[in-house]
């Protein structure tokens, strides 16, 4: 059997196709993910979502859609998550291509139902940004949510909507989600979370990070992103429900704006028309900016006496927990250094390594971490 699982936002989100797929069919074959190679500037210096181009040893999977397999290379300076995805996870990874607009996105779904003839279609976002208008303050990275949910709303075949972790991107909170929300479909336990979990020690996903935590138990606020967005973790962020997928759409005005779009470009000039904004144009600057900075040297020392003063500052906003990647930002590391810094971090402070997550207080109760 094969099951088609559309990761809505890519990233963390194929991640997260991967723990829904254990959770809800268990060994009962593997999945065709269908995801953006868009990892961010933390991965991928270069701005924007990567093409079938940016990458070595692709392997043509239908006429327009390729599979990325763990020999697979993205081409410098670009960078991709997805070859070592393949290389851990039992999982066929195939490549959204977003160059020809969501038309062109509709085309590879086609191609996928027509070639593979899966079972089941789920398209999953992690958060639940795909619900968003267009208009919310707190709305960042609408663009690739969009562009998948304008494609499945074309195809002719069955598929279903789902949102693990609402709020969990800090994009909508789940008060605001908590209306459009349908049947609940599963709650994530730590042994859904267990498949996955050495991938979520590297992968620097913040939401679907935040996602198996609170599987694993972890309750609090955890703060991410470079803005320090305060995320609470309640016994609803490790919940999946189902969502009425032409409700979406007709709540989702960039993506009922893009439908017809051919190219990348027309889709992000009707981002900037209808939310404000191209979450690629902030990728531009950021990484203009980030290209003036010196990144700090990875003192141990100096890093540990930053971290307690970040530590006592953020535990006087409330905040418990953080992620690696907001530590590497707020630490003025390079990127390249994240890792380091992680192994840093658990072998000096082991009691506050809350996997994937770093708790601010050590306190870990009702959560085991794995053994590194």
């Amino acid at each position: 059997m094969t099951r088609l699982i559309v990761a809505a936002g890519g990233g963390g989100d194929a991640v997260a196709a991967a723990m829904l797929n254990a959770a809800l069919y268990g060994d009962e074959g593997q999945a065709v993910i269908l995801t953006y190679a868009w990892d961010r500037l933390l991965i991928d210096p270069v701005p924007g979502p990567r093409g079938p181009d940016d990458f070595t040893g692709l392997e043509p999977l239908t006429p327009t859609v390729w599979k990325v397999p763990a020999v697979a290379r993205p081409i410098a300076p670009t960078g991709s998550t997805l070859p070592r995805l393949a290389a851990e996870l039992p999982h066929t990874f195939a490549l959204i291509d977003p160059r020809h607009g969501a038309e062109g996105v509709t085309r590879q779904l086609e191609d996928l139902v027509t070639q593979l003839q899966p079972t089941s279609i789920d398209l999953l976002d992690v958060g639940g940004d795909v619900l968003a208008r267009g208009d919310e303050p707190t709305l960042k990275s609408p663009l690739a949510d969009s562009l998948t949910l304008a494609a499945c709303g074309q195809v002719n075949a069955p598929i279903r909507l789902l949102v693990a972790g609402p709020g969990l991107d800090g994009e909508l909170s789940h008060e605001d989600l908590h209306g459009m929300l349908g049947a609940l479909v599963h709650t994530f336990t730590a042994r859904d979370a267990e498949p996955t979990s050495a991938v979520l020690e590297w992968h620097p996903s913040e939401a679907t990070g935040m996602l198996a935590a609170a599987a694993r138990g972890v309750r609090g606020t955890c703060e991410v992103r470079d803005a320090g967005l305060p995320i609470p973790l309640t016994d609803e962020s490790p919940t999946v429900h189902e969502v009425d997928l032409d409700e979406a759409l007709s709540r989702n005005e960039l993506a009922r704006a893009i439908m017809s779009t051919t190219t990348l470009d027309q889709a992000e000039a009707l981002s900037r028309e209808v939310c404000g904004f191209s979450e690629i144009d902030y990728e531009r600057n950021k990484a203009l900016w980030l290209k003036e900075q010196q990144p700090a040297t990875l003192d141990a020392q100096a890093v540990l006496d930053q971290l307690t003063q970040f530590e006592a500052e953020a535990q006087g906003r409330g905040i418990t927990h953080t992620t690696f990647r907001h530590l590497t930002e707020i630490l003025n590391l390079d990127g390249s250094q994240r890792d380091d810094l992680r192994r840093l971090l658990i072998n000096s402070r082991p009691e506050q390594y809350a996997a994937p997550l770093w708790s601010l207080t050590g306190n870990n109760s009702g959560h085991t971490s794995r053994t590194l």
